[in-house]
């Protein structure tokens, strides 16, 4: 059941952004971007996506109340009384007048249309962070921290994802990253302060490490190990390719696109993990809270007091160095014009090789 809500909750992420980034492009005109046609069917898809996908936290709770009264009541309890029901039921409530925007109103024929969609998507972001641990914890700074990463995050692969995959050509690339790059790093820059401000929330940073021993601590490290490649494929994307675009117009950049789309998702993914998990402020180290991941690595004895250190011997430091090459590999892949696809395997490799690198040298 984990591993579906998990995956769940990042297919949630990627139609907040399929939507977002959708109206997004409908208030940029065609010769500042490729040819992109969402038809309504996908974006109406996307809006269905988000209401199941998002109410099956709120199904978790339900099954549990069941256990101990009736299902009906459990339904009416959580959806009336709970702050996760009641978030969700807004975000019923505004993803079925977006719906319905959707079909009535055609978004690509006047750029109000595409600001009323916007702001229709931001409202079921909030509604959807309404219910996030941070907003349980710091029920306003929380709330604000996590619907400006959740933004953020959304617009930027939003518009990657669709001009990635859903365009039909590379036509005025040049002009889209001229609007897109400054956009992006904007939204990198958001996502990196929200993102602070949301882990201090759960986590006290002089407990990071510390961290590392329960599953949250775990996804939390993956996600933050993915972002150096997304950041190497991010200054690929919007400053190099602009070089080989103004040299040779016949340089596809859509495969390279792609590839920082996919790491993203993996970000989502691990993202999605952590909304499943207990917060490290919120848990008591013992064997039953362990990850079984960090396990494989510890065979000490784990106790409410232990404190970890990072501390590297042979193999962790073999697997830094390791890592390393891979790193130089990824910015050399570029260089010696290997494929994309290449490209992401070697990222993979990199992020696989400094975390066994890190979980080998705790002590």
């Amino acid at each position: 059941m984990l591993i579906i809500t998990i995956i769940s909750q990042a297919l949630l992420y990627l139609c907040l952004s399929l939507c977002i980034g959708t109206f997004m492009f409908s208030l940029v005109p065609n010769i500042k971007r490729p040819k992109i046609t969402v038809s309504k069917s996908v974006l109406l898809v996307a809006l269905g996506g988000i209401l199941i996908f998002s109410f099956l936290p709120v199904l978790q709770v339900i099954l549990f109340l069941s256990t101990r009264m009736a299902f009906i009541d459990s339904v009416q309890s959580v959806l009336f009384t709970f702050e996760i029901g009641k978030a969700w039921g807004l975000t019923l409530l505004i993803t079925l007048i977006c719906s319905l925007f959707v079909f009535i109103f055609d978004y690509n024929e006047k750029r109000r249309y595409g600001y009323i969609g916007v702001f229709l998507s931001f409202l079921i972001i909030l509604s959807i962070a309404w219910s996030s641990h941070p907003s349980s914890i710091e029920p306003l700074w929380g709330f604000i921290s996590d619907s400006m990463h959740v933004l953020a995050v959304s617009i930027w692969v939003g518009i990657l994802i669709i001009v990635s995959w859903l365009s039909s050509n590379h036509d005025n690339w040049l002009k889209f990253l001229n609007w897109f790059t400054p956009l992006a790093f904007l939204c990198f820059g958001v996502t990196i302060i929200s993102g602070l401000l949301l882990m201090n929330y759960v986590v006290n940073y002089e407990d990071y490490i510390n961290s590392w021993m329960i599953p949250y601590g775990q996804a939390l490290l993956l996600k933050h190990l993915f972002i150096i490649p997304l950041i190497i494929f991010a200054i690929v994307n919007s400053i190099f390719i602009r070089r080989k675009l103004k040299h040779g117009a016949s340089f596809n950049p859509k495969p390279w696109a792609k590839a920082e789309s996919i790491i993203i998702l993996m970000i989502f993914s691990a993202t999605a993990a952590l909304s499943q998990q207990s917060p490290p402020k919120e848990t008591i180290i013992s064997a039953e809270t362990i990850s079984p991941t960090f396990s494989m690595f510890y065979s000490e004895d784990v106790h409410a007091d232990l404190n970890i250190q990072l501390s590297f011997n042979f193999t962790s430091s073999l697997l830094l160095l390791l890592s390393i090459l891979f790193f130089v590999l990824i910015v050399l892949s570029f260089i010696k014009k290997v494929p994309a696809a290449l490209s992401l395997l070697v990222c993979i490799l990199f992020v696989f090789c400094i975390y066994l690198s890190f979980m080998t040298g705790v002590a």
